[in-house]
């Protein structure tokens, strides 16, 4: 992947944010659809959170690299943590009944819904990297913007 945006911010949960409004405003001005890069920039919204608060322990000595570009026509983007990892099969499913109420766990169920790919590689130093990937669509300029949309 070449990239295209690299950011590096410190484990401060008000940086998501940022790192939310950078990707989607990134996007936004590639011309690559409104949906686009709302579902990308909720997806790195979420990877970042966990990075901070789950990798990272929110420890402000800690950075979250979040790199993003473009590869064989998907944006992919690659949420980098220096925390200890984690296994991604033992994350409890949101959506069972013993689950639905707590506050927090959905970031994960979150990003496999707005991404196609998800893919988790972990360093035998520490930390965790987490790679989104989203296809895009060509939008066929020979038809209409509103034959498009349906």
């Amino acid at each position: 992947m070449e990239s295209q945006v690299k950011l590096a911010i410190g484990s401060r949960l008000d940086n998501v944010e940022l790192a939310q409004l950078v990707v989607e405003e990134t996007l936004a001005g590639l011309d690559l659809g409104a949906e686009v890069a709302y579902e990308v920039g909720m997806a790195v919204r979420e990877a970042v959170a966990n990075a901070i608060h789950h990798g990272n322990q929110e420890d402000p000595g800690k950075r979250v690299i979040i790199d993003f570009g473009f590869e064989d026509g998907e944006v992919v983007v690659k949420v980098t943590d220096q925390g200890e990892g984690f296994d991604p099969d033992r994350v409890r499913d949101p959506l069972t009944g013993e689950n639905l109420l707590r506050p927090n766990g959905r970031g994960i169920l979150f990003m496999r819904e707005f991404m196609d790919q998800i893919d988790y590689t972990f360093d035998a130093d520490g930390g965790t990297i987490v790679t989104l990937r989203k296809r895009l669509q060509k939008v066929d300029e020979s038809v209409s913007e509103e034959e498009n949309q349906q």
